[in-house]
């Protein structure tokens, strides 16, 4: 069983950074996909970035410009720095993954949580005015 730690939440002021990560406990696989999703009180969960393993990179709309996912080194850690932060940001953010071994079954482009088979317990993000 794939098992996900996320680290770095907190509470910012507006126009703040925070950074996040996520370790995987697998460390073998070479085909995966790692991504960042959110969910807000009485919101969907939103796909907020996403890292595949054959080199792409994918971002909703509301961070592009001011998050950026990334991995270094250890494949089994991804991290998202999120700058200029805003309210509409508070959430509580998840980190997921995949393991399909072909990029079109890992669609780790679509940012959809139906595509992500595993998932950590989430880290609180707070943005205050």
């Amino acid at each position: 069983q794939v098992q996900l730690d996320e680290n770095g939440g907190g509470s910012v002021q507006s126009g703040g950074s925070l950074r996040l990560s996520c370790a995987a406990s697998v460390y073998t696989e070479s085909r995966y996909c790692m991504g960042w999703f959110r969910q807000a009180p009485g919101k969907q969960r939103e796909g907020v970035a996403s890292l595949d393993s054959d080199g792409g990179i994918y971002y909703a709309d509301s961070v592009k410009g001011r998050f950026t996912i990334s991995q270094v080194n250890a494949k089994n850690t991804v991290y998202l720095q999120m700058n200029n932060l805003k309210p509409d940001d508070t959430a509580m953010y998840y980190c997921a993954a995949t393991y399909r071994r072909d990029s079109s079954q890992r669609r780790c482009w679509s940012l959809l949580a139906a595509d992500f088979p595993y998932w950590g317990t989430g880290t609180q993000v707070t943005v205050s005015s």
